[in-house]
């Protein structure tokens, strides 16, 4: 068995294979990495900052190569790839400048003589991550994990064997020792056998809901520590005080990037019905503008969907809302070209319960709602199974903020879109998965937080 990346610009196979770990050599990484799960503990923290500043470092220096990478395996425009190897570089010096402190023991006054509670690192974590960011994904749990002192193990999606490897390589470039963290060239169903694994001791997955529930299911077997970040359908709610202008330009990137294939892309716009009309016509006129074609050229700005089983499943959910009564603003259907294009597509008229409102969409497609109190906003905001993100808009920030409250949402960003960023949690609720990544409370997922008490 080998892993083949498929170029989606062009649906031809990469010129590049990569042999799958059979058993021997899926055995051989899990003792290294039990071996290096006891060395790596011991390293005081400011060693393993120094090593991943190195990181980052790397990344600043081959950022071309890793956009190209990223371009050519699930076809990511080139600006969004260097954007993307520059906020891995930021998460790495993040935690090697805040770790240390975010997992300070804290004294706690008590009977005894000293109370402390200490956040020690759990071991080997099993990292199940997804394709669409493909280094980020992946970057974002590996800084903290690794500045805990755990160690990594990657079973990275199918179709991006080539950035897998090259992340793997940014961290034994770094200085990390052996075992520290490697990729595993397995399938899904062999990765979610792995979770019993004595030596595997937590594990965390960004991906879709079947492939969260499998790896829960299989993590509450073993009793082991699971974090999922799972699919969103995020709403961009404009209210009738919102500056209609900047928020439709904004609603656009929300939508569109990544073309839009991101768990926190806004996917549900909700409008004030007093200004759904100029917002419709501005953000109609914008994705009708849209550059869409070569991931590699600078001047794209919508590329492929990364397999063209996503292209059919984004077309059907389409084209069903459309026999349901949603109307076609713009767009509407795949490219008559080579690769795996999806025309931008706008959709208004849209009810509750249409496809493109029930469902997660992953790919460069608006679904128009109108509202007309704060409370059917509320309600709608939170009519989904979902709850990773919300985009509110208002011209006051007091109603913004007291709305907040009452949204079923991980993150709320006020006239603001939705986006992480290594100095806040990042995670979500209901059917978007459990558990936070980034922030303090990210890097203190995978530990164990410890009494230790002195009489």
């Amino acid at each position: 068995m080998e892993f083949r990346a498929i170029n989606p610009a062009t649906g031809t196979p990469s010129a590049r294979a990569f042999a799958a770990d059979d058993e021997p050599a899926l055995e051989r990484k899990l003792q290294r990495a039990a071996a290096a799960a006891t060395a790596w503990r011991r390293v005081p923290f400011d060693a393993r900052a120094a090593m991943l500043r190195r990181a980052a470092e790397i990344l600043d220096a081959r950022r071309e190569e890793y956009a190209h990478l990223m371009a050519e395996e699930m076809g990511k425009p080139l600006a969004q790839g260097l954007s993307e190897a520059d906020k891995c570089a930021w998460v790495c010096r993040y935690y090697a400048d805040h770790g240390e402190a975010h997992l300070a023991p804290e004294p706690i006054a008590t009977d005894a003589s000293t109370s402390t509670v200490r956040f020690d690192p759990l071991g080997a974590v099993l990292a199940v991550m997804p394709w669409n960011f493909p280094f980020w994904q992946v970057f974002r749990f590996a800084a903290p994990a690794l500045m805990a002192g755990n160690v990594g193990l990657l079973k990275h999606a199918s179709n991006v064997p080539g950035c897998a490897m090259a992340i793997e390589e940014v961290f034994r470039a770094a200085g990390l020792p052996g075992g520290c963290f490697q990729a595993l060239l397995i399938g899904g169903a062999r990765a979610e056998q792995l979770v019993g694994d004595p030596r595997i001791a937590a594990v965390t997955l960004t991906g879709s809901e079947p492939a969260g529930m499998a790896v829960a299911a299989a993590a509450g077997r073993a009793l082991k520590k699971v974090v999922l970040e799972l699919g969103g359908s995020d709403p961009f709610v404009v209210f009738d005080d919102a500056d209609v202008a900047r928020a439709a330009e904004v609603a656009v990137t929300a939508r569109m990037i990544n073309s839009g294939q991101s768990c926190i892309a806004a996917k549900r716009f909700l409008l004030h019905a007093s200004i759904a009309e100029p917002f419709t016509r501005r953000m109609v006129e914008r994705v009708r503008a849209l550059r869409v074609g070569d991931p590699l050229d600078p001047a794209t700005e919508v590329g492929p969907l990364a397999r063209e089983d996503l292209l059919a499943e984004l077309d059907q959910q389409v084209a069903e809302s459309l026999s349901e009564g949603a109307r076609c603003l713009v767009g509407g259907g795949r490219l008559d070209r080579p690769g795996f294009f999806y025309a931008p597509t706008v959709l208004g008229e849209v009810r509750s319960g249409l496809p493109v409102a029930a469902e997660e969409t992953f790919g460069p497609v608006a679904a128009l709602m109108t509202f007309e109190t704060d409370d059917e906003a509320v309600a709608l905001a939170n009519g989904t199974p979902f709850g990773l993100g919300a985009s509110l808009w208002t011209g006051d920030r007091d109603r913004g903020r007291r709305l907040a409250t009452e949204i079923e949402a991980g993150s709320v960003f006020i006239n603001g879109m939705v986006k992480s960023d290594p100095r806040l949690p990042f995670g979500g609720v209901k059917r978007s998965g459990f558990g936070r990544e980034l922030g303090r409370e990210g890097i203190r997922e995978f530990v164990n937080v410890k009494t230790v008490w002195v009489g």
